[in-house]
């Protein structure tokens, strides 16, 4: 059994010890800060990302429903007739929104190359369907990750294709 001054002499340096500690404890300056130091770049890096994948989905969609409405112009056309270039006139409803090819393209850097059209199946030369395809057009990024990291593995600078299929509606050849 230990005697009873030892064991008030080793509490009083315990609390002393512990007192040094509870003054941090009491003393809460600067810890918003340090919060917010912890906090705010996380929240800048969903920011990012909600609006790179709002600009994308915005691209996407905004090709796709171009290429519907061009596959829809070429599914109602004759393939066989030479009189039209329904392909040069559904490139441009496709890339400019109006069938003469005015104006400037629906998207940046969008341009006539991107799109690619193709029939496929049916017998002697009318297709089953027609295919309008968004190929080689670039998604550019205002914050990529890839590029601030030097990896291109995280890179967000990726191809938007958007494909459609549409049902050739002309079964017959033209005469």
């Amino acid at each position: 059994m230990m005697h009873h001054r030892i064991r008030k002499t080793r509490n009083v340096r315990r609390s002393r010890r512990f007192q040094c500690l509870n003054r941090f404890r009491r003393d809460d300056r600067g810890v918003s800060l340090i919060e917010t130091a912890i906090v705010v770049p996380i929240l800048l890096v969903l920011f990012a990302g909600v609006a790179e994948f709002g600009r994308y989905f915005y691209e996407y969609t905004t090709l796709a429903k171009a290429s519907r409405l061009g596959a829809r112009y070429l599914a109602s056309k004759s393939v066989m007739s030479d009189t039209n270039d329904y392909q040069a006139i559904a490139k441009n409803i496709i890339v400019y929104g109006n069938a003469g090819g005015t104006g400037s393209p629906i998207l940046d850097g969008l341009t006539l190359d991107n799109v690619d059209i193709t029939y496929q199946g049916g017998p002697a030369g009318v297709p089953d369907t027609v295919t309008v395809k968004i190929v080689d057009y670039p998604h550019e990024p205002i914050f990529d990750l890839g590029g601030l990291l030097n990896n291109d593995d995280l890179s967000l600078a990726v191809n938007v294709s958007p494909s459609v299929t549409m049902r050739y509606l002309l079964t017959q050849p033209t005469v």
